[in-house]
């Protein structure tokens, strides 16, 4: 991808007494939410949120996700999550890097996601015009 064309978004948040196991490390799966919180203002930032995917017709469901854990996220820590649209022609697949307050690289992952017709159910091959639209509008 010509990384002129790459759209980014990014969160800050402090990471919940309840997002952390006794040791006071945040678990496993609540990466995710985190990831999921930077890809919902990523899709804001394309006028294309949950909201607007399904007035267009389409649900998105993950498909494929990866997460590399690289240093342990704490209770309180504040954290930086941020998204990158990698690929969009066929699927939507989204980077993602967590960095600490200091800029130090934590978690690295990334998402796939697909498009589906909502009437139909049926796999929509390629990404629909009203993600490229926006696309397109975003991106100049």
């Amino acid at each position: 991808m010509d990384p002129e064309y790459q759209l980014t978004a990014c969160i800050s948040l402090k990471v919940p007494f309840q997002d952390a196991d006794p040791a006071g490390v945040a678990w496993h799966g609540n990466y995710f939410r985190y990831f999921d919180s930077a890809r919902v203002e990523l899709l804001e930032k394309l006028d294309y949120g949950y909201r607007r995917m399904v007035e267009s017709g389409f649900v998105w469901p993950i498909i494929d996700t990866r997460v590399r854990y690289i240093h342990p996220i704490q209770y309180d820590q504040m954290i930086n999550v941020e998204a990158n649209l990698l690929e969009w022609e066929y699927r939507l697949k989204i980077g993602y890097v967590i960095r600490d307050a200091d800029g130090k690289r934590l978690t690295k992952g990334w998402t796939v996601q697909v498009a589906v017709n909502l009437e139909s159910g049926e796999l929509h091959l390629g990404s629909p015009p009203a993600l490229l639209d926006r696309l397109h509008h975003s991106l100049g």
